[in-house]
């Protein structure tokens, strides 16, 4: 079974498998770089982003020396800011220990920051050749189904069914590939949250959960607690073509990261105009902005905003102040506040909530 399996993966990758700017120039700092940005994050979303990190960015050394600022601004919107911070960590120890190369070994792959199992496989397999598994969401789902595992794949004891599965069935000379063929069909076939296109799939000759009528059984996934909601209110504050925003701590969440000035809770028109009054803010008029909602993993921010025209600049140095131009090119601004920036970029100023 094992050559049949594969032969039959493989094959099918080889028909189907998506043109990918890392799959055609797969050299390891590539496929690092790529598989850190698909991390919680989907594939239409990271090529434009990964397109123009490695030609910013073009080395290892270039991502070790790469001013903070810059980093952030380039990773803007993919979300998940503490994956730049790593890999900018993990160039400056490979300059430092490794010559300015990724290592080839799992397990010395593994010790570097923001590299967990699954990143150190695909690497290891990708870029290196190495017969190590790679696994991920698509994957434990397609290996699950497969095998009719009703495990609950966040449990460690059905990660390492799935890993000794792949190993036994995985080819000699194509282990990268193969990797990718799994990850493929899972994004492709054996899909998530939908029907599943079994009809289509290489290997519904040899799916137990197929044959047994189990897909929409399998993978047992625990149901993931309630998230944690944040009121806030966010002030859009402007005064001579300028916006204020301040840099986040440099440690938590977003951290770093600027943002628009903004208060726990939700407040009305007349209570923030006297929080403003009270930090030394001299408002000329206040107009409500549309509510907005990020989630975050384990949090969630329930935002309502307001436009905020000051009659000068109030004198708080937390406030950096900034034309639109600037805020779009220089700050790294979080997609927490999307909605917020969108109305910053629209040429006719902020439109009023409706």
């Amino acid at each position: 079974m094992p050559k049949k399996f594969s032969d039959a993966l493989l094959a099918w990758y080889d028909a189907n498998g998506r043109t990918l700017p890392f799959r055609t120039h797969p050299n390891p700092y590539h496929i690092w770089i790529s598989e850190i940005m698909l991390q919680q994050t989907r594939m239409d979303t990271v090529l434009p982003y990964f397109e123009r990190f490695v030609q910013a960015v073009p080395t290892i050394k270039d991502l070790a020396n790469l001013p903070d600022d810059k980093l952030l601004k380039l990773w803007q919107g993919l979300g998940y800011y503490s994956r730049a911070k790593n890999l900018k960590k993990t160039a400056a120890i490979l300059c430092a220990q490794h010559g300015g190369r990724l290592p080839s070994d799992i397990k010395e792959l593994a010790k570097l920051p923001g590299i967990g199992p699954y990143t150190a496989g695909a690497i290891a397999s990708i870029a290196f050749g190495k017969k190590n598994a790679a696994i991920d969401g698509n994957v434990l789902r397609v290996i699950t189904r497969i095998t009719a595992n009703d495990g609950d794949i966040a449990d460690k004891k059905t990660k390492n069914a799935v890993e000794n599965f792949i190993l036994q069935v995985m080819p000699e000379g194509r282990s990268g590939d193969f990797n990718q063929a799994l990850m493929e069909l899972g994004a492709l076939i054996c899909l998530a949250n939908t029907t599943p296109k079994c009809s289509e799939c290489p290997l519904s000759f040899c799916c137990e959960a197929y044959e047994k009528n189990l897909i929409d059984l399998i993978p047992v996934k625990k149901a993931k607690p309630c998230r944690k909601i944040e009121k806030k209110t966010v002030f859009i504050l402007r005064c001579d073509e300028e916006y204020a925003l301040r840099q986040r701590p440099s440690d938590g969440l977003l951290s770093s990261l600027f943002e628009f000035y903004n208060v726990e809770g939700h407040l009305g028109k007349a209570a923030c105009r006297q929080h403003l009054v009270q930090q030394n803010m001299q408002v000329s008029d206040i107009t409500p902005l549309p509510n907005a909602k990020h989630i975050f993993t384990h949090l969630e921010w329930h935002m309502q905003g307001y436009d905020v025209a000051l009659m000068q600049k109030p004198p708080c140095e937390a406030l950096v102040w900034a034309k639109k131009e600037e805020i779009q090119k220089i700050y790294s601004v979080p997609s927490a506040f999307k909605a917020y920036l969108k109305h910053l970029s629209s040429s006719s100023g902020f439109n009023s909530a409706t």
